[in-house]
């Protein structure tokens, strides 16, 4: 970088005492990540690059050399497993076409085996059976695109058994502490959600609940006789709580923990004790946790008095429960792992995830608050520039960033796009608008057919209530954001078009029409149900015209950057085809962006760095 660049860069940095850092500091792969530990907790693995792709790794657990056990080059690994003591199990798809495909390897790289290398399929796992060697379930829609049939997979033959076979309704499995399947969730009339459930293999699975979708129950978890459910349910309540149930009955037995401001998100159950030792809510910054067993009360205060100024996570642990992996981290770190003998109270450091970022480099994310014009509370999180805090930032640059979903939530950590932005003199606004997920059925149900209306409404609020606060400039506001979070951008834009300056939408819906003319095909028995939160084409289609912003292009007035991978099986391309087309017809500057090698978001490193380089020229010069 030249010296007019670099002092170009730092004249942004609106807090004016943070350090110009290299766009790849944030983006590049983690040196290493995603640790797990053996069942006999005598090897450790991970992920690290290999030619820019993640890939696994495989070390003894008291030091020595690792061993890389895949050597993926075209995409990263997307998410692996320990199967036993000697073999590992990881998933991949092409080019982000999301059917993933399941193989195996030994730990020390040898057997690489394909066992789902079926083209167009997609796997799913479905139970790891801990307590069966050599076997695991998982899910195919081999027979039916739209459909998963479970099957038992022998990992040392390779040899796959069907177990049921999927009339074309059924949705989720579960299994018992013995790995049979006791449980069935179907959909039923498209829009009503059906339990089934079985007391032994050799019966059929029997109908014992049907509920509206917008109801919940959920089976969790067999107590350790197998007998009855620790279940997640919102029947009766606002809020979903722990409950104790009989799952031939789905009748509630117990109230176990319920939360008055937040869903219950969790639960850790121990399989060496054979126990339910706690239950977890997200919180707006501190997590909400509830203990039942005071043993595990008390190994959970020995491990955060390793880390006081950290929030820790179990990220795995052996058979024995004596060896532990801890992940550590906050705001202002992509975090550490640990590995912690219980036994001595003892924490090893043993992995930064990226050692090159230094926590002092950067910034905290705020909590905040702000309430809708119809009186909804929105939790949020506002990210400065370096040495700003709420109280004393006046008339910034700001980069609103809804997330995607819609019915998923942003939570307080840290986050590169946010620490980047930050680090180039932008604020950060995200909100968790009506519909985002952990708050209670009535915030969620606040935004089923509001796509564009109230949904957006509470991003447009949240707008207001910064430049009321005098923290943003309002004539330097930008909007970004992914999936949802996209069409949340060019619905800003093109319904509230005075508030925005620029606008990036990555991999964003801009036609609701289309966009459901195009969803994978496992999604399609769901249909009925994404008409009923989204629109139905012929009975809405009044309001889903209106709310399309493909639809209304002419209402759109200011530059916007459009980013789409060429293989998205969730936003078809054709989404961002037709705004782009529609942007340049009336000559709006619209720059856009494709992957050929990238599906719903860019995952290869190469095309990160592409994206957010070309994120950082357009607002430089926008905004």
């Amino acid at each position: 970088m030249t010296q007019k660049m670099e002092k170009a860069c730092n004249d942004q940095n609106v807090g004016g005492a943070g350090k110009h850092l290299p766009l790849e500091y944030f983006f590049r792969n983690s040196q290493e990540a995603a640790y797990q530990i053996s069942p006999d907790g005598r090897h450790l693995s991970y992920m690290a690059p290999y030619r820019d792709r993640m890939n696994i790794y495989v070390k003894p657990a008291g030091g020595g050399q690792a061993v890389r056990i895949t050597g993926e080059t075209e995409r990263s690994v997307a998410g692996y497993m320990w199967a036993d003591n000697e073999r590992l199990l990881f998933m991949k798809d092409t080019a982000g076409d999301e059917n993933y495909q399941l193989f195996g390897v030994n730990l020390d790289g040898s057997d690489l085996r394909a066992y789902t290398d079926f083209p167009g399929v997609r796997t799913s796992l479905i139970d790891d059976l801990e307590e069966t060697p050599d076997m695991v379930l998982i899910g195919l829609n081999r027979r039916n695109p739209e459909v998963f049939d479970p099957y038992r997979l022998n990992i040392r033959t390779g040899e796959l058994t069907q177990l049921a076979e999927n009339p074309g309704n059924w949705q989720g499995w579960m299994t018992d502490h013995e790995g049979r399947l006791r449980s069935v969730t179907a959909i039923v009339d498209g829009v009503n959600t059906q339990i089934l459930y079985r007391d032994n293999d050799g019966e059929d699975f029997r109908p014992v609940l049907t509920t509206n979708f917008r109801e919940m129950v959920n089976f969790m978890e067999f107590t350790p006789d197998n007998r009855l459910v620790y279940a997640a349910t919102n029947l009766g309540r606002d809020k979903v709580a722990l409950v104790l149930m009989d799952p031939s009955t789905c009748e509630e037995l117990e109230v176990l923990y319920e939360n008055e401001k937040y869903d219950i998100s969790s639960i850790n159950y121990s399989r060496k004790r054979r126990k339910l030792l706690s239950v977890y809510c997200t919180g707006h910054k501190e997590p909400v946790r509830h203990f039942f067993d005071e043993e595990e009360e008390a190994l959970r205060a020995r491990i955060k008095a390793h880390f006081p100024d950290h929030r820790y996570g179990v990220a795995d642990s052996d058979k024995e429960e004596e060896h532990f992996l801890i992940y550590a981290g906050n705001d202002r770190t992509r975090g550490y792992y640990y590995f912690y003998d219980a036994i001595k109270d003892k924490a090893e450091k043993i992995a930064d995830t990226a050692p090159w970022i230094k926590e002092e480099d950067m910034v905290e994310m705020h909590p905040v608050t702000y309430t809708t014009r119809d009186g909804l509370n929105i939790e949020a999180y506002l990210s400065l520039p370096r040495s700003l805090t709420p109280q004393t930032a006046q008339s910034l640059p700001v980069v609103v960033n809804p997330h995607g979903g819609p019915w998923a939530r942003d939570t307080w950590g840290y986050s590169s796009e946010v620490q980047f932005l930050c680090n180039r003199g932008y604020a950060v606004f995200q909100m968790n608008f009506r519909g985002s997920t952990g708050f209670g059925r009535q915030f969620l149900e606040a935004s089923y057919k509001q796509w564009g209306l109230k949904m957006q409404d509470d991003i447009t609020d949240g707008v207001r209530w910064l430049i009321a606060e005098g923290i943003a400039d309002p004539a330097r506001i930008a909007i970004y954001g992914g999936s949802y979070g996209g069409y949340a951008t060019l619905a800003g834009v093109t319904f509230t078009p005075e508030l925005y300056r620029c606008a990036i939408d990555y991999v964003g819906v801009s036609n609701l029409f289309t966009f459901m003319q195009t969803i994978p095909p496992y999604w399609r028995p769901m249909l009925e149900m994404m008409y009923e939160q989204v629109g139905h084409p012929e009975k809405d289609r009044e309001q889903l015209a209106a709310t399309s912003p493909a639809l209304h292009a002419e209402n759109i007035r200011v530059p916007l950057l459009i980013a789409q991978g060429a293989n998205d099986p969730r936003v078809n391309k054709a989404e961002s085809d037709q705004m782009v087309e529609a942007l340049r017809q009336r000559g709006v500057e619209v720059e856009y962006m494709v992957k050929d090698d990238e599906g719903h978001g860019f995952h290869n490193q190469e095309n990160r760095y592409d994206f957010y380089r070309a994120m950082e020229k357009f607002l430089e010069k926008h905004l």
